[in-house]
């Protein structure tokens, strides 16, 4: 069974909606891309668009893999969604992908 902050992720995506919440003590306001699991433990690639982190947030942005058993205080919220410009490699983030907006979400509206 999903966790609550794994339904939030799933909404935001379907919603193409951005997440605020806390992670390893920082605040993060991201734009959730794909949601799933690794190894077991439920993980999101997201693009981090506020907020701040262990390694700094560079000017506009910086794609970000979250363990969501890590995020604290999940929570919806209204914003501009955003992404990278590009992706220079595939991702290894999410390994067993259940939600990913450019196939479920983008996909059904071409």
């Amino acid at each position: 069974m999903p966790s609550a902050t794994y339904e939030v992720f799933r909404q935001a995506i379907l919603q193409q909606k951005q997440v605020v919440c806390d992670y390893d003590g920082h605040p993060r306001e991201l734009c959730p891309v794909i949601l799933g699991h690794t190894s077991g433990e439920e993980r999101v690639f997201a693009y981090q668009v506020g907020g701040s982190g262990s390694k700094g947030l560079p000017p506009g942005g910086a794609w970000r893999c979250l363990t969501l058993a890590r995020v604290g205080r999940a929570a919806l919220r209204d914003g501009p969604w955003r992404e990278g410009s590009s992706h220079m490699r595939e991702q290894t983030c999410v390994t067993e992908v259940e939600l990913d907006i450019n196939i479920h979400v983008r996909g059904r509206r071409l």
